[in-house]
């Protein structure tokens, strides 16, 4: 046996987001992003879904996106803080994404929009969300990944070094897109599909940018971040070095956020399977009106 890791401080992250709470609407955007992501995805679904659970709410962000997509009768919000959770419609529920209090096989549907990336065991919470589904149920969930926020990490380790002569983890890790369908078929999910938006935002500054991930409960959380405030000097040096380097021409700086969306299926005896190899009633030559070769005879030989 492993020991987990732990790279999330979780009660940080709950913190960020019980702050967040507060004026949500003011920063929303990236989770409105999100949750129109989602529901075009669901709205491609010929299937019915009828008990759903949303993981991670924002409010009734996702809920007013998806609507009545997908044949929803009953969605539950749950979220790792209460005052995200207050913001939804009932019924609701208070639980943390790493340790879900749910039975075995009960949903239709899973979501989650815009909060997996904080979790410390994310195969560990992903073989959680496909237990809570039906046979054939859907995962229907995006997250932050890859380039995220590259630019301001950057910034930040150099202004740091720079000052300090070391440098501490000051923005998330994030998973990359490649790594995420691994993990689905690690949970044990059927046909996952991963695909990616990438976003550029652009702010006035380095320092609006940081106040808006503030804003919007993104804030730094990870375990071996300094818990005192940054240097003044560190900050104003990491935002001189973030407009040399990525200013846009009318001299905003830009932001890169990557949308990651997971979709994949509880197994299910019903689900279509891949073709045995030797299966094929027809021979691929036949159909590109080709000669096929043996294995291992070059193009252009002769017998």
């Amino acid at each position: 046996m492993t020991s987990p890791v732990f790279v999330f401080d979780r009660q940080g992250v709950r913190l960020h987001r019980e702050r967040a709470a507060r004026r949500f609407a003011k920063f929303d955007f990236l989770v409105r992003a999100g949750a129109e992501r989602l529901a075009d995805r669901l709205a491609d679904m010929t299937r019915r879904f009828p008990l759903a659970l949303e993981i991670g709410t924002h409010g009734d962000m996702l809920r007013s996106a998806i609507g009545r997509i997908g044949g929803i009768e009953t969605l539950i919000s749950a979220d790792l803080a209460a005052g995200l959770v207050a913001r939804a419609r009932r019924p609701r529920v208070v639980a943390d994404e790493e340790c879900l209090p749910f039975g075995n096989g009960r949903f239709d549907l899973v979501l989650s929009n815009l909060s997996l990336h904080w979790v410390n065991d994310l195969p560990g919470a992903l073989i959680q969300m496909r237990d809570c589904l039906r046979a054939d149920g859907l995962l229907l969930a995006s997250m932050l990944g890859g380039p995220t926020l590259g630019e301001l990490r950057a910034c930040l380790i150099e202004a740091e070094a720079a000052i300090t002569g070391g440098a501490s983890p000051r923005v998330s890790p994030f998973v990359d897109m490649r790594d995420a369908g691994a993990l689905l078929q690690r949970a044990g999910f059927a046909l996952p599909v991963v695909d990616s938006d990438v976003l550029t935002v652009t702010y006035a500054d380095a320092l609006a940018l940081m106040r808006d991930l503030r804003g919007m409960g993104e804030a730094n959380a990870v375990a071996a971040r300094p818990r005192h405030f940054t240097r003044r000097a560190i900050l104003l040096r990491a935002a001189e070095l973030y407009a040399e380097r990525f200013a846009t021409s009318d001299g905003r700086i830009f932001a890169t956020f990557d949308i990651v969306t997971l979709t994949a299926w509880a197994p299910s005896a019903t689900q279509q399977k891949p073709l045995q190899p030797g299966s094929a009633a027809a021979r691929l030559a036949d159909a590109l009106d080709t000669h096929e070769r043996p294995a291992g005879e070059k193009a252009g030989s002769r017998g």
